[in-house]
């Protein structure tokens, strides 16, 4: 990539972010915003009002860098998964991480009710089912990618069958909805407890997962021709894994289960970059970013009651990944 390329990449989360702190139902505009966040750390002359200062520090501003983060690390975690299980249809799900961490944050709602708890428990059950998916992935005597893929798929139906027990039971007059509405995915509640608890997280996933972008194009190699040029994958695979579950087990935690983004920005970055994945990854972080920000902006302002994230994930991610299939034409 040329520099000029590389800056834009990376301005683009900045302005978005800085455009994304003046959308809602109480406007600020962008020069507002820029003296709000310089007043931080350097003392300016105050023209703005307190009214204005805290909806952009204490509302928006938690909500649009948990957005940019979760849209960043999913998207990282879906393009290293697909680097490495060879599979462009794979998403950072596709473990059972989701599911499970979806199933903690339920039981915690209802144990608890929705709070600090069933963050906790989300995170818990996120780690718990990776290790379900190990222990099933590692007693079968058969190629670690395939029974992994395999594994994941029993994990989540598992945990997914769970989650509909649990709904079973719920209270359907407050427990059912709160349960609902998280599983479908939302940051109507971010506040910079849920920043400090899944930030760092994430922080580290995304670094975990950035620094191997550089070996990933290693995993497209079959384990003879690795062992031949005497890379070991297999530390390289357990790495990846780790780095994308940490992100993922803290999205569900933070946000609910958000479908679609780890699954179609890879395939956008790579329209600009190629298969390379020592650039597909940093081009999907600055995309997702900016994609999940925009849609939380749409969530928050199209209509007076604030829209699930997935639901608006879906309804642009389905026809997208419609025409990349078109486009494809089956190859």
């Amino acid at each position: 990539m040329k520099k000029w390329q590389i800056t834009i990449m990376w301005l683009l989360p900045l302005i978005a972010a800085i455009l994304s702190l003046g959308i809602g139902r109480f406007p600020v505009d962008p020069i507002t915003i820029i003296k709000i966040l310089t007043s931080q750390v350097i003392p300016i002359s105050q023209t703005w009002s307190e009214m204005q200062e805290t909806v952009v520090m204490n509302i928006r501003l938690p909500r649009v860098l948990l957005a940019l983060l979760i849209g960043g690390g999913l998207s990282m975690a879906g393009a290293s998964f697909q680097g490495m299980f060879g599979n462009p249809l794979v998403s950072p799900d596709i473990l059972g991480v989701s599911a499970g961490a979806g199933f903690g944050a339920s039981l915690g709602i209802l144990l608890m009710g929705n709070g600090f708890a069933s963050q906790i428990f989300a995170l818990v059950f996120g780690l718990l089912a990776i290790a379900i998916t190990f222990f099933v992935a590692g007693s079968q005597k058969s190629t670690p990618i395939f029974m992994f893929v395999l594994a994941g798929v029993i994990t989540s139906a598992l945990f997914n069958a769970l989650i509909s027990l649990i709904k079973f039971v719920a209270d359907p007059e407050e427990k059912l909805p709160a349960i609902t509405y998280w599983l479908m995915g939302s940051l109507g509640t971010a506040t910079y407890r849920d920043l400090f608890i899944a930030g760092p997280i994430i922080i580290i996933g995304m670094l975990i997962l950035y620094f191997l972008r550089w070996r990933l194009n290693l995993l497209t190699l079959s384990e003879d021709e690795a062992k031949s040029m005497g890379i070991s994958v297999t530390p390289l695979k357990w790495a990846v894994i780790a780095g994308a579950t940490l992100i993922t087990a803290a999205t569900v935690a933070a946000a609910g289960i958000v479908g679609w983004v780890g699954l179609i920005i890879p395939h956008i970055a790579r329209m600009f970059v190629g298969n390379n994945n020592q650039y597909v990854l940093p081009v999907s972080l600055a995309i997702g970013s900016v994609y999940l920000l925009l849609i939380d902006d749409l969530a928050r302002s199209v209509t007076a009651t604030e829209i699930p994230l997935s639901i608006l994930t879906a309804i642009i991610g389905a026809p997208f990944f419609a025409y990349l299939l078109r486009r494809m034409g089956g190859r």
